[in-house]
């Protein structure tokens, strides 16, 4: 596991581009999967595990390096609202071993990471709990991730700096690579209303490995890339096609085939972006078209 860990930087190192695999949640509600609030994507995991394994293998086939666990809303705090809370650390290891099993012969070349989100509604920065609540349950997070044998943990759709520093902290703790992705609507700044380049510097500071931002609109991607690279870190985007929501499903608010999606990942890494792939509303359609477009694609230079 330490190999792969090793292999991990050192593939953040190298400037050819890394391509992420897209969404999971959205993939399971397009293949008739419930995930609604406030489990969203955790109840597959015991329901149908078979779903999730093959969505990962789909990614595989497209040509994806790096696999998300299904680990989203497996954190204790979001199960106890299912009474699931006391298989945090079960459901975790889990979603892992089901990455794993999707990633099929072909594991030795893939990566699979841990998601590490916010503790709560990714869109409601008003609703980051206190310090030592953010510390105690991003670490037994981080350490259920670690546990499972993720080779990197991905903090993502940060909406605050002190919750991204809080669990980058955390998963840096379990000497694991740690990838931290902001959530930015318009412009270069959080949802919080903070400026991106201070949450890039601060995870920065907190031993982060790469920066990048997601579950955005591919429109708003380039406003984003530059204030990433004043990090110094290898920096990328994955960007969403529209946004869950609980009522109506999902609400598409961009109509991209996969082939305009693989022409924006390839105008960001015109920019300089090392890593690309796909949020909510992305398929493995979407990401095959990446992969194959960005095949042998090297970074141009920050």
């Amino acid at each position: 596991m330490q190999s792969q860990r090793g292999a991990f930087r050192a593939r953040l190192r190298d400037r050819a581009t890394l391509v992420l695999d897209g969404a999971t949640g959205t993939e399971l509600e397009r293949r008739g999967v419930p995930s609604s609030l406030p489990l969203w994507s955790a109840p597959a995991l015991l329901e149908h595990p078979d779903v999730v394994a093959r969505i990962h293998s789909e990614y595989v086939d497209a040509g994806v390096e790096v696999l998300t666990a299904n680990t989203f809303r497996t954190q204790r705090r979001t199960l106890a609202r299912g009474g699931l809370g006391e298989r945090a650390e079960e459901l975790t290891r889990l979603a892992v071993l089901l990455a794993r099993r999707g990633a099929g012969s072909g594991r030795e070349r893939m990566f699979v990471v841990g998601s590490a989100p916010p503790l709560e509604d990714c869109y409601r920065p008003d609703l980051v709990p206190e310090p030592l609540a953010l510390a105690r349950e991003h670490d037994e997070h981080a350490k259920n991730l670690a546990r499972a044998g993720v080779d990197a943990i991905l903090v993502e759709t940060m909406n605050s700096v002190r919750e991204a520093v809080a669990a980058t902290r955390a998963a840096r703790a379990q000497q694991l690579p740690v990838l931290a992705s902001f959530v930015c609507w318009d412009g270069a700044r959080l949802l919080s209303g903070e400026p991106l380049e201070t949450a890039a510097l601060a995870v920065r500071d907190e031993g982060a490995d790469a920066v990048l931002v997601n579950c955005l609109p591919p429109s708003n991607v380039h406003a984003c890339l530059p204030w990433l690279a004043r990090s110094g870190l290898p920096f990328g985007a994955y960007a969403n096609l529209g946004e869950p929501n609980d009522e109506t499903g999902f609400t598409r608010s961009e109509d991209c085939t996969p082939e305009v999606f693989a022409g924006h990942a390839a105008s960001w890494v015109d920019a300089g972006a090392r890593l690309v792939g796909g949020c909510c509303g992305t398929t493995p359609d979407h990401l095959r078209a990446v992969a194959r477009r960005l095949r042998g694609r090297v970074a141009s230079a920050e």
